[in-house]
Order: C-alpha cells, then sequence, then structure tokens
C-alpha cells in the first residue's frame, strides 16, 4: 500500500493573520479519485465549496495535519533581511513538520521558491528521512492531492481569520492591497505605536507606521 501526500500552504501574502500549512495522505487508489470528487486549487473554488469538499477529503484520507506560523514567527526570519528566501524556508520547515506525522512515502508540494530542488533540499533536511518529494511550481494545480491540501489549508486559515475578525472588528481580507485593510491598519496606527500580535510586522504596510522617520 502506497501512501502519498500533498502539502500546500495558505495566508503567505496578507498583512494580518497566520500562514497556515496543510499536509493530507491517500492510499495512491483513493488518490485517483480525487479529480472525479471536485478537488481542485482552492483559488478557483468558493468558500462553501471548499468547505464541503474539506470534510469529504478528510473522510478518504489516511490522515492530515497543519503547521500554523504565526505573525511574530514570519516578522521573526524576515527581519533578518533576504525576505523571500528566509520565507520560502520557513515555509519548508513548517511543511517538513506537517508531513512528519503522516509518513508518506510520495509528496507532491506546491513551491513559491524560483528554485524547486532547493526547497525539497530545505523540506528534506528538516524531515531526517527521504520520501520521494516531487516539488514544482502550479502543483496545487497540476497534482489533485496538493489540491487537496490548498483546500484544507485554506478552510483552516478562512476559520482562524474569521476569529480575528470577531475579537477585533472588520479588518477585510487581510491583504496590503485591500483598501478596508488598509485603513484598519491604519486606524490602528493613530492610537497605537506598535503592532498588534495579529499583524505581521515585518510586512511593508505596517513598517511605514513603525520605522524611524
Amino acid at each position: 500500500m502506497v501512501i502519498v501526500a500533498g502539502v500546500d500552504e495558505a495566508g503567505r501574502g496578507p498583512a494580518i493573520g497566520p500562514l497556515v500549512v496543510a499536509a493530507v495522505s491517500f492510499q495512491e487508489a483513493a488518490a485517483d479519485d480525487l479529480f472525479s470528487m471536485g478537488v481542485r486549487d482552492s483559488k478557483t473554488l468558493s468558500s462553501r465549496r471548499r468547505e464541503f469538499l474539506a470534510v469529504e477529503i478528510k473522510e478518504i484520507s489516511e490522515g492530515h495535519s497543519y503547521f500554523e506560523l504565526p505573525p511574530w514567527a514570519i516578522d521573526k526570519v524576515v527581519n533578518r533581511g533576504q525576505k523571500l528566501r528566509k520565507l520560502n524556508y520557513l515555509e519548508a520547515m513548517a511543511m517538513a513538520k506537517a508531513i512528519r506525522d503522516l509518513h508518506p512515502e510520495r509528496v507532491y508540494v506546491d513551491t513559491a521558491d524560483v528554485l524547486p530542488d532547493r526547497f525539497r533540499d530545505d523540506i528534506l533536511r528538516v524531515l531526517g528521512w527521504r520520501p520521494h518529494i516531487v516539488c514544482e511550481k502550479k502543483a496545487d494545480v497540476n497534482y489533485p492531492v496538493v489540491s487537496a491540501a490548498s483546500i484544507l489549508a485554506k478552510v483552516r486559515r478562512d476559520l482562524l481569520v474569521s476569529n480575528l475578525r470577531e475579537i477585533h472588528g472588520d479588518f477585510g481580507s487581510g491583504y496590503p492591497s485591500d483598501p478596508k485593510t488598509v485603513a484598519f491598519i491604519e486606524s490602528w496606527f493613530q492610537e497605537n505605536d506598535l503592532p498588534p500580535p495579529y499583524m505581521r510586522g515585518s510586512w511593508k504596510t505596517i513598517k511605514r507606521y513603525t520605522s524611524p522617520g
């Protein structure tokens, strides 16, 4: 029985909220059924459809796991410089930790790194054993097992962000391109000097308020 897994993240770009990595494993035969179930890259699906599919995915999977990176963990590495490289390495570590509990023999990974082999090697260094890893850009589109992971990651992050909104108010999507998010951040800094724990202080959208000068 060959166990295959998909891994993906949600929330890499927002200025608010965590980055969530999800890994999900299947027997190879079950993985072949994902496409016919309607599993696609989470970005192409409505929130209602994602929530429905997340339940279906968990039911046929061998297991799934999450690893959440809070804003402070992201800020810690980004503030050291080389933002994209540092963030890529942090994401690789999170993916390795999500994979670790599932013990798959073959893993499909979506990467944002311009050098997919480097990203794969970063994961392997943290894992401590060597499953066969296929690491590609747009793996969330090309491999249903990664599409499944993208759905779980997105549904999980949406829940966490919804909880933040209930506590702190409606900040929109959390993305720097969202006017509602920008207005929320501006309003915060009209009364505060430092960002709250749920904001990424290393993002330019927020650093403009905290950097000297």
